[in-house]
């Protein structure tokens, strides 16, 4: 389980998250919502630890996240940013065995490139193997780096806006596939705009205002009233096969 207890960070003395608290279990997606500027970003960075904390615990199974060493973190909690730059040359196995990283010495095992062979074949990688990272689609970027994240064997699995810049067509393919992954026991938190695709992929909402927490839960998040609260915008809220649609009036 993941736990954060009374969370407050700055930046360049501008306050982000204001004592926020939250626990995500194993088996959930997790989507974090919110207006541009509410704290997003910055709480996957706190638990990726790219960003210090002035304040407050950040725990996971118990354990507290400062007292991992930088390699067991690597082990526990992968984090794809909104904007990946690639690297220049490289194809796109490798960059996936990049993701091995924590757990190679000296030279990849049999063992790695088994993994990433896999990796490749579950997110229908294989034809673009060996070719350079910078000639592949977006949506076929997102998923190169998935699946170098995944090569890290995580438990926790964080994504910044997973699918922004995608068509509808890689949009689901992605958001299903985040779903099978909380199957496995993995623990998924994403940000994310797109409230109809968080609403039908994303067992349970947290909604961020001004860094703090303004509603939580499961789909009871989703009302008029909290939509026109966080977006100032009013919607109407239609159900089809037991789905919810956020319609903007």
């Amino acid at each position: 389980m993941l736990s954060i207890k009374d969370l407050h960070v700055s930046v360049e003395d501008k306050a982000i998250l204001r004592g926020l608290s939250l626990d995500v279990h194993p088996g959930e997606v997790h989507a974090i919502m919110g207006p541009n500027g509410s704290g997003k970003s910055t709480l996957l960075k706190c638990i990726s630890r790219i960003l210090k904390i002035n304040t407050g615990h950040i725990e996971i199974g118990n354990i507290s996240l400062s007292a991992l060493s930088a390699s067991k973190l690597s082990r526990i909690v992968a984090y794809i940013p909104q904007s990946t730059d690639s690297i220049s040359g490289i194809n796109v196995f490798d960059t996936v065995l990049l993701g091995r990283k924590p757990y190679i010495h000296s030279r990849p095992a049999p063992e790695d490139m088994e993994l990433v062979s896999r990796l490749l074949t579950r997110l229908e990688l294989d034809e673009v193997a060996m070719r350079n990272l910078n000639t592949l689609s977006g949506g076929q970027q997102q998923r190169v780096f998935i699946a170098r994240a995944l090569a890290q064997q995580p438990s926790i699995l964080l994504l910044d806006e997973p699918i922004a810049n995608l068509d509808i067509n890689h949009q689901m393919k992605v958001m299903k596939l985040l779903r099978q992954l909380t199957q496995e026991g993995i623990l998924v938190i994403i940000t994310i705009h797109d409230i109809n695709m968080a609403a039908r992929f994303c067992n349970k909402a947290l909604m961020l205002k001004q860094g703090r927490i303004f509603a939580s839960g499961m789909q009871s998040v989703y009302t008029p009233e909290n939509i026109e609260n966080l977006y100032d915008i009013q919607v109407d809220i239609l159900r089809h096969n037991d789905c919810i649609c956020i319609i903007p009036q």
